[in-house]
């Protein structure tokens, strides 16, 4: 564990800024290299639409097939290591794209191995690296840590697009990617500097892969609180995906909005998330962890109705506004839930019971978008995000029908063979504990 956070909370702490610097670093680098890679395969290999919806879903599609097995192998490792590695591979992989392109030699097959190969360095990273942050940070400090982090992602996201834009201006199409390599260079310096390790865990019998695979997805379906949050999350990720991936369709078709126009209309509505950062730790403190989450994301669903019914300048205003609100909530929610997830699963299997439920949030995904773009050619773009909107709020039933409605704050964290108790007598017996073990600030 790091000393207590020095003046100016965790950014005091010399092995959480590193880490933080990394992060933001590689997380800046992947939002302009999300834009960089399809403006590649249009611009320069003059790629069909459905090699660039190939290109979207390869990046997530290791999900579905590592991501399970990818678990049970994180938590057999230590895990500072495993994020060394993963993105020492995600920089030479993305360093090899504009390599190639110089050589005359890059191809669409290129792009999508390098896309699939930096997926699944991605699915081996992410489970590490959530498992890691309650090493480095004090558990009461787990929501400051969280909020700076996602924080910082949101930023990100809204400086991302545009950067890649202008480099792609400026200096070509692969700049953009060999951005990305670079960053993540930075964020493999930044981690190789962190002091702070994991104790050396004992090692008994090693038991079979299927066996640690089998725990932990026994786990998250036994669990109502775990089971819930997949469900909700998988139903979520549909709806949210199929809303964006014709989102800017729907703006420049739909409302007529120039590239001008729809950058800025989505720079807005993305800044959300960093207000979703800020007031995370504040809605916490003011309405309970528990009820907090449910709150945020009876916000976000909502809002989303508001984007796909206006037109003209009205509709891009009304769009902006949905999704700011649509992002404040659920930034400010993801936030709370990590952290209730950190502080709740047993520590030698988190490995495991992430890869579990990611294997379906995240597998569900490409689905989306998959659904979005058929529907869109189908019924039409916004009547698509009007249904996608529909289905978002239609999600937020699961958790208000969920043993998490009665909670103000999240149950106490489990054992590995503790039982669960039903949710009434659980906010009972553990109100007081879960008071002292879900940091509210």
């Amino acid at each position: 564990m790091t000393t207590p956070a020095a003046r100016g909370g965790l950014l005091g702490t010399r092995d959480f800024r590193l880490l933080w610097i990394g992060e933001t670093t590689s997380t800046l680098g992947g939002s302009v290299g999300g834009v960089a890679l399809p403006l590649v395969a249009v611009v320069t290999l003059h790629a069909s639409p459905l090699a660039v919806g190939l290109l979207t879903a390869a990046a997530w599609l290791p999900w579905l097939l590592v991501g399970l097995p990818a678990g049970a192998w994180v938590d057999r490792m230590p895990k500072r290591p495993v994020m060394l590695v993963c993105n020492t591979v995600s920089m030479v992989v993305f360093a090899s794209v504009p390599i190639v392109a110089w050589l005359g030699a890059l191809t669409t097959t290129h792009l999508l191995v390098a896309a699939t190969t930096a997926g699944a360095a991605r699915v081996f990273f992410t489970l590490a690296y959530r498992a890691y942050l309650p090493v480095l940070v004090e558990r009461e400090r787990l929501l400051e840590a969280n909020a700076k982090l996602q924080g910082s992602e949101s930023a990100a996201q809204i400086a991302g697009p545009g950067l890649a834009g202008l480099l792609a201006q400026w200096f070509g199409a692969v700049s953009g990617v060999l951005a990305d390599a670079v960053s993540f260079a930075i964020a493999v310096l930044c981690l190789r500097s962190v002091r702070t390790r994991e104790a050396r865990r004992e090692t008994g019998a090693q038991r079979r892969l299927r066996t640690e695979i089998g725990d932990g997805l026994r786990f998250v379906v036994r669990d109502p609180y775990l089971r819930t949050l997949t469900a909700f999350s998988a139903m979520s990720n549909i709806a949210l995906m199929g809303y964006a991936s014709i989102q800017v369709v729907f703006l420049t078709r739909d409302l007529g909005a120039g590239a001008g126009q729809v950058g800025v209309v989505l720079a807005v509505a993305s800044s959300g998330g960093l207000f979703g950062a800020a007031l995370s730790g504040r809605v916490a403190t003011r309405f309970g962890p528990a009820r907090g989450f449910l709150l945020c994301e009876a916000l976000a669903a909502p809002m989303a109705l508001l984007g796909p019914v206006g037109t003209g300048g009205a509709g891009l205003a009304l769009f902006a506004a949905a999704g700011f609100g649509t992002g404040l909530g659920v930034v400010a929610s993801n936030i709370l839930v990590g952290t209730f997830r950190q502080h709740y699963c047993p520590a030698d299997m988190f490995g495991r019971i992430t890869a579990s439920t990611s294997a379906l949030n995240y597998g569900a995904i490409p689905l989306g978008g998959l659904l979005g773009g058929l529907l869109g050619e189908a019924i039409g773009v916004r009547e698509t995000m009007i249904v996608m909107a529909v289905v978002q709020l239609l999600s937020v039933a699961i958790l208000l029908l969920s043993p998490f409605r009665p909670l103000r704050d999240f149950p106490a964290p489990r054992r590995r063979a503790e039982p669960v108790l039903p949710p009434v007598l659980h906010t009972v017996l553990h109100t007081e504990r879960a008071d002292r073990d879900i940091p509210c600030e």
